[in-house]
């Protein structure tokens, strides 16, 4: 199972002797790049000699005789194998990446909006209890005080290890989340049933996505902010279609039209990453076609059941009663479920080739 970690092993100690030659640090791009992949590398490489350690102890353990030991001994290193193993399985090629979030209001009106407001509100407090920094990037607020759409991008600091950055841990949010409450406008305090769409994306750098000028469509507009502020008095809202693909990105929060079409660019440049990489995952015939991974977006992937105090999602059969925590960020436990099934799809497709 462990032949190709040596090669690893080499290839973390060529990376380590290559980040420390001051040149590389004068492209950020590369800098960041090699220094992903041996966050990516130390994880494994920690792993193997705490293995080979723990086996070693193993072994001789067992020559002296030291039953009394030997048991717990074992578990330990079958754990750091098990461990060792799921370090091995080809990840993601975007799970290292920040994110785009997009949200936006469904069937169900101003209830829609609020809902939507509620799960901006809870990724914004998953990030900050994990250290990321948020950004809105655009929103359209609804009368009440949700949003008819918003957009934040989540970035994390420095190098997170594998399976620590905002991508990899909050890839499997995309799709429609359905909420069951009374809503603040419902008088007779009815049980109404709304959603909110989420889209997902990996936020994709210059060096990822080239886009040329002349595939693009950019049209200014006045933006359509509440009335008297400076925002909405001049044409500084920016659409950006992209020819080729039909993509549409419209961007109104900032006050310049510069910055407007710099935060468009940003988005567009995740949507065709995202677009690119779900061709590639229809073209390749032999790539895990997982449940959890291939969701359509358009379908209810999680239930917000308010009167009872329970979340549900309906990908994994996970189910906890403890929504108002869950509301507040608390989404560690419905996340582990997804990147659980995930690893078992993945571990699966592996022993199906063996």
């Amino acid at each position: 199972m462990f032949e190709a970690v040596d090669q690893l092993v080499r290839e973390h100690h060529e990376l380590e002797t290559a980040m420390a030659d001051p040149a590389v640090h004068s492209d950020p791009a590369r800098a960041k790049r090699l220094g992903q992949r041996y966050a990516e590398l130390g994880a494994i490489v920690r792993t193997y000699r705490a293995w080979q350690e723990a086996t070693a102890d193993l072994g001789a353990a067992r020559e002296l005789g030291l039953d009394d030991e030997i048991d717990e001994m074992e578990q330990q290193a079958n754990q750091l194998a098990e461990r060792l193993q799921q370090l091995l399985v080809p990840r993601d090629p975007s799970d290292g990446k920040d994110i785009i979030v997009e949200i936006k209001g469904g069937e169900g009106g101003e209830e829609s909006a609020l809902f939507a407001g509620d799960l901006l509100r809870m990724y914004t407090r998953f990030a900050e209890q994990h250290g990321w920094r948020t950004e809105i990037l655009d929103a359209t607020e609804s009368a009440l005080g949700g949003y008819k759409s918003v957009t934040m991008a989540v970035k994390a600091k420095g190098t997170p290890d594998p399976g620590e950055a905002p991508y990899a841990k909050l890839k499997f949010e995309g799709g429609v989340h359905r909420v069951q409450r009374v809503p603040v406008t419902e008088s007779q305090g009815r049980i109404h049933t709304s959603a909110a769409g989420v889209l997902v994306l990996p936020e994709a750098e210059e060096i990822d996505v080239e886009i040329n000028d002349n595939d693009l469509r950019i049209d200014v507009f006045r933006s359509s902010g509440p009335g008297g502020q400076s925002v909405n008095t001049t044409d500084s809202a920016v659409r950006i279609t992209h020819l080729p693909t039909g993509i549409v990105v419209s961007m109104q929060n900032e006050k310049s039209q510069l910055q407007n079409k710099e935060q468009a660019l940003r988005v567009l440049r995740s949507r065709l990453l995202d677009a690119a990489q779900a061709a590639a995952d229809a073209e390749a015939a032999d790539v895990r076609k997982s449940q959890v991974r291939t969701v359509d977006r358009s379908e209810r992937v999680r239930t917000y059941n308010f009167p009872e105090n329970r979340i549900s999602d309906h990908r994994t059969g996970y189910k906890s009663y403890n929504l108002d925590q869950v509301m507040d960020g608390a989404l560690d436990g419905v996340i582990a479920s997804l990147v659980e099934a995930d690893l078992a799809e993945r571990l699966a497709s592996l022993e199906d080739r063996a």
